[in-house]
């Protein structure tokens, strides 16, 4: 159903942050595709940074790593785990990316001695940014998710961009929606409109009427406000949408198909509309809400108050619960919490672990204590990234009798650094983008659990890491039974581990959680917490 032109859907925000157009664009995007249009999102964010890559968790949550090694926000894992197709550097776009290209062209001298204003040439290149998506072909329909709120000073680049494109594109090439929040003030009992009138009225204020609007809400709306809204803020009534709170994210898509926000999206962007295809989808939703089993997984972490640290790592538990008809609880547990005296306490009633990535020598003792009690318990282990390296480090000390090994990141003086920084990695001084990133292959060895597990010689997964399991120390770790079963074939990097004689230990250097999507969930995943029930079952 290949378009001849490609449209353009934006996606902003008013009122309040956090009300979720992310989820918002991927459902709207998700209900397309399963029309049979080729659709992709992309996400604008307003920050100066490059890349999310050198933010802290606390500031900004996850930072998503795709194929091609862009260090993204975490909406882009959404948009793949609703889609089911990878994303690109090309999908998050920052504003410290587009003001550092500008600047670049500005030395080498392409603007031929104009002065550089944020009118055409910071816009020019948002507006450039936003078509490339389109410009190849690929794609009948482009979402494009600008981040923040309206009003900000940081989006008003973005939203003049918008503006200017909506003009140059025509009205039946792109469109706008904005998602405001219709709060409840429960003293007097009622929904308020006011907000969504402000919002809108600060949106049109630089030049872009909204053309559809969806309405966050804890209540219906009943046909009175919508027409109310419908009529201040100059949309269509049957283009105000409710965007009622649900009980999963994934609830989403059939909410916003019983509101009816496709069939006004392809009508204002003059396409047909088909019955959407959502068999597979709602086959995923009727596992997920009716589990016949329930697990219980200890999270360990450094960042578990913030529960955007570990987003991926949660939606792949979903993915995986609904794959096994069985539901995952997950308790998060601090690691700085974790100690000898308190593991027992904390531990014991746990039916697998997953240490999760992190960066720095915080919190990695209880990570160390909590995966020397699932060893010598022989609950199901799950290590990721620093996971795994800590697993390492756990069984060179009480096992293979090393007792001050250690990584170089937490002790640069550690006489046994069974974990050590990368070769390549060892001249790099700017933080920023110089990790080792993106889709690395790594060949299994036959006969392991992994490789029963996936049933591949060869597979490529996302890495995000400095440091890595040093070769140095592999044969002594092996010899007392902690195997290496996946190695990259160009460089020998240790990438996966195991004990082959517990129930289900496996460490991984890579971030399988990246790739796991409600289409396909991801095998380790799905497999540890298959795993998790056999131990609680023998229990």
């Amino acid at each position: 159903m290949a378009q001849t032109i490609t449209k353009y859907i934006f996606v902003t925000g008013g009122v309040s942050s956090s009300l979720g157009k992310g989820i918002i664009a991927a459902s709207l995007a998700k209900l397309l595709q399963a029309q049979g249009y080729r659709v992709t999102i992309q996400k604008l964010d307003p920050y100066i940074n490059i890349d999310p890559g050198t933010l802290n968790p606390y500031e900004h949550g996850e930072c998503y790593v795709t194929d091609d090694g862009a260090e993204t926000d975490l909406d882009l894992g959404h948009y793949e785990r609703f889609l089911n197709v990878p994303t690109s550097q090309a999908n998050n776009v920052t504003t410290g990316r587009i003001y550092q290209s500008v600047i670049e062209k500005e030395r080498r001298g392409e603007f031929l001695g104009k002065t550089v204003q944020v009118i055409p040439h910071i816009t020019d290149e948002i507006k450039a940014r936003i078509k490339s998506l389109g410009s190849n072909g690929d794609y009948d329909i482009v979402v494009t998710e600008i981040g923040g709120t309206v009003g900000d000073i940081e989006s008003l680049p973005y939203i003049e961009s918008v503006r200017q494109l909506k003009w140059e594109m025509g009205n039946h090439n792109a469109l706008v929606i904005h998602l405001t929040l219709i709060p409840y003030l429960s003293a007097a009992g009622e929904l308020k409109t006011k907000p969504t009138q402000h919002s809108v009225k600060t949106l049109m204020e630089s030049g872009v009427q909204a053309d559809i609007l969806v309405c966050r809400t804890e209540h219906q709306l009943g046909s009175s406000i919508r027409s109310k809204l419908a009529q201040f803020c100059n949309v269509k009534e049957n283009c105000v949408i409710q965007s009622i709170d649900a009980s999963t994210i994934y609830d989403v898509p059939n909410l916003i198909l019983e509101e009816g926000l496709d069939k006004v999206v392809l009508d204002q962007l003059q396409l047909e509309r088909h019955e959407p295809d959502l068999n597979s989808w709602n086959t995923f939703l009727e596992k997920h809400k009716n589990p016949v089993d329930e697990v219980n997984i200890g999270l360990i972490g450094k960042y578990v108050e913030l529960q955007d640290s570990y987003k991926s790592i949660l939606e792949a538990f979903i993915h995986a619960g609904a794959a096994n008809e069985v539901k995952v609880k997950v308790k998060s547990i601090h690691s700085e919490h974790l100690e000898a005296s308190s593991a027992k306490e904390l531990l014991s009633g746990l039916d697998g672990i997953l240490v999760a990535p992190g960066f720095g020598e915080r919190g990695i003792e209880g990570k160390i204590e909590a995966i020397r009690f699932v060893r010598e318990c022989k609950i199901p282990f799950f290590g990721i990234c620093l996971g795994m390296q800590m697993a390492v480090i756990e069984f060179s000390r009480n096992v293979v009798g090393l007792t001050a090994a250690n990584s170089s990141e937490m002790d640069t003086e550690t006489p046994h650094p069974v974990i050590d920084l990368m070769e390549d990695q060892k001249h790099v001084q700017n933080k920023g983008g110089t990790m080792r990133l993106g889709a690395w292959d790594c060949s299994l060895l036959g006969g392991s659990v992994v490789h029963s597990i996936y049933k591949e010689k060869t597979i490529s997964e996302r890495h995000r890491h400095r440091y890595e399991f040093n070769e140095t120390y592999k044969a002594q770790i092996e010899s007392k039974g902690m195997i290496a079963t996946g190695v990259n074939p160009e460089t020998a990097l240790v990438e996966i581990i195991e004990i082959p004689d517990h129930p289900w230990f496996i460490g991984v250097q890579y971030h399988p959680e990246y790739k796991s999507t409600v289409a396909n969930p991801h095998p380790l995943f799905t497999a540890f917490v298959k795993a998790a029930l056999k131990y609680q079952t023998s229990k």
